[in-house]
């Protein structure tokens, strides 16, 4: 099973008679009384990052994955815990002093606050972040309307990239190999977008486990399909040029996760103002698909007009 049967079929139960939880199925808590918002992310050594080497940017990675989880809902994140597991050699001074550095960085960054956590030991590095934001109003997911545009900002693919170039997978040069470990460990958050994403969006998630898994995940309780077009799917010049060097599919590349750009839809009368909105703030957003009925299974077209079946969706956790 992967971690969604096992929610499914194992927790959502639980949380029956608290519609806070959203039925387990967004990403985050929200009670509106309150005006609460919360998520929680665990991260594993060798599963959510390679190694330990680079302790201030794989801590980095992690706070910016985990107030994503925010941000794609249009809260502004406020508050975060953070619990470790490691050892001696992982939680060497010298690690610490480069964590709690990368942390102040992050907190001036994005106007954050530690709140608290927990360290144990343990031969198994791992890290959980809890984060906490404030709103009386959030961008759910499976809101999603027929004949909705999709819309991603920024790039996607050039982590994923920098995770093969650092598994050693693909040969590039220097400059090229800075910029792809860069987008791999410092994901661009869109910060701008918070504000304004409730004023256009019907429904949005962060590109965290891939492009085609996550926009499942955000109709997956409608009776709803999608259609998307490949060459508008953005990437970058540093990627379209490597693609074409190197002779490889950008399908193979744009839905491998770690991406975390905000992934949403938004009915077509919107578009002008989206665009404006972009222009305005110099975000990036691309209209890259449709929302289609379910009559037609989900697909991709790609410049010759031909449908793509959709194979690899991206990242799950299997157990």
């Amino acid at each position: 099973m992967d971690e969604f049967q096992i929610i499914n079929k194992y927790f959502s139960k639980l949380s029956k008679f608290n519609n806070n939880s959203l039925n387990l199925n967004d990403d985050v808590f929200f009670d509106k009384a309150k005006q609460l918002i919360v998520s929680v992310d665990t991260y594993i050594n060798g599963v959510h990052f390679i190694d330990f080497q680079k302790p201030d940017l794989v801590i980095k990675k992690i706070i910016r994955s985990s107030i994503s989880d925010l941000i794609c809902k249009g809260v502004k994140p406020k508050y975060y815990f953070i619990s470790g597991s490691g050892n001696s050699k992982t939680f060497s001074s010298k690690n610490l002093k480069k964590i709690s550095k990368s942390l102040n960085e992050e907190q001036k960054k994005y106007n954050i606050y530690l709140c608290g956590g927990d360290t144990v030991f343990s031969n198994k590095l791992s890290f959980t972040i809890t984060s906490i934001g404030f709103s009386n109003n959030i961008v759910f997911r499976n809101k999603a309307r027929f004949n909705d545009d999709i819309y991603v900002t920024g790039n996607l693919g050039d982590s994923y990239t920098g995770l093969r170039i650092l598994k050693k997978k693909i040969n590039v040069n220097y400059s090229l190999k800075k910029y792809f470990e860069k987008k791999f460990y410092l994901p661009d958050l869109k910060i701008k977008l918070i504000n304004k994403l409730s004023s256009f969006a019907n429904t949005s998630i962060d590109v965290s486990d891939g492009l085609f898994s996550d926009l499942g995940k955000l109709i997956n309780k409608q009776n709803l399909s999608y259609k998307l077009y490949l060459d508008n799917i953005p990437i970058s010049k540093n990627l379209d040029n490597l693609l074409i060097s190197k002779k490889l599919k950008k399908i193979s590349f744009i839905s491998r996760g770690d991406d975390y750009q905000i992934l949403f839809t938004a009915n077509s009368s919107k578009s002008r103002i989206i665009n404006k909105f972009a222009k305005t703030v110099g975000i990036k957003i691309s209209k890259i698909g449709k929302i289609c009925s379910n009559s037609y299974k989900s697909h991709i077209i790609d410049q010759k007009g031909n449908k793509i079946a959709i194979k690899n969706k991206g990242y799950y956790h299997k157990f």
